[in-house]
């Protein structure tokens, strides 16, 4: 299992400027290669990090979720990373080691360790170790359910979380589910999704949830409403609510990626 990231870096002057970026009503690509240095963000309380913000709530697009990639260099991080009370978070480490402290109990998170921080949780993050340290992060709004509680915070990894075959597939379509989808008090999945080379969604996925899938690993030919785009390690798909999806994995390594879908709740109206 690989886990990639944004390269940073820039391009030299011999480089195409003509790309494969796409932004349109219904969905988005940022590709790995558009992820450089130039658009990386900072935040207010933190110490030696940088992000690539890849998704932020659009009125009229996607509005539920936030994305980053955030890169931590050696002593970085922050004792207030949180600044929404309401929001809630997961991790998962791509690079390094990550100590995160969880209303005091200190737990150390390397390749694939990924982590949920519900709303109003006391955390921090430092990376003490001597190298970088990378991870994805995804934000959304906590949404109170009556008779619901608030799930408690957890960390495990992607290496201790066995895949779930999918139905009359073969075994070539599977998803890593970090929470039970029966599990109510969750409004939000943030799952890592593995096609084996030819596996494929049988058909175009057409729903309510809003998706960030960042590639992890392999590639795929993936329909997007009407287009069929390749995709590979790094690049990042961003979709609306209803927008039709599906995916053929190409290559000769498994395609994953990390998906986000928000889940169980009414809509707004």
């Amino acid at each position: 299992m690989t886990y990639a990231f944004p390269p940073g870096g820039l391009p030299d002057q011999s480089v195409n400027p003509e790309g494969a970026a796409v932004f349109t009503d219904a969905y988005a690509v940022i590709p790995a290669v558009t992820q450089r240095d130039i658009v990386t963000s900072f935040l207010p309380g933190w110490k030696g990090m940088r992000m690539w913000v890849l998704a932020r709530p659009l009125s009229g697009f996607a509005e539920t979720f936030s994305q980053y990639a955030v890169e931590l260099s050696a002593g970085g991080g922050s004792d207030t990373p949180e600044v929404d009370d309401e929001a809630q978070s997961v991790l998962l480490v791509t690079e390094g080691q990550l100590t995160l402290n969880i209303d005091g109990k200190t737990h150390k998170l390397t390749e694939g360790g990924y982590a949920y921080l519900p709303p109003d949780t006391v955390w921090t993050l430092w990376n003490d170790d001597a190298g970088l340290c990378k991870f994805h992060w995804v934000r959304k709004r906590y949404v109170v359910a009556d008779g619901v509680d608030v799930p408690p915070p957890f960390v495990t990894s992607d290496k201790d979380v066995a895949p779930i075959e999918m139905p009359d597939c073969n075994g070539v379509w599977a998803t890593t589910r970090f929470v039970d989808p029966s599990d109510l008090r969750h409004d939000m999945h943030v799952n890592i999704v593995t096609f084996q080379p030819g596996g494929r969604i049988p058909f175009a996925e057409t729903h309510v949830m809003e998706h960030g899938l960042y590639v992890l690993q392999g590639t795929a030919d993936y329909l997007l409403n009407k287009d069929w785009v390749p995709v590979g390690p790094g690049d990042f798909m961003w979709l609306r609510a209803f927008c039709p999806q599906a995916c053929i994995a190409t290559g000769k390594e498994p395609f994953r990626y990390l998906l986000y879908k928000d889940v169980n709740r009414h809509m707004p109206l």
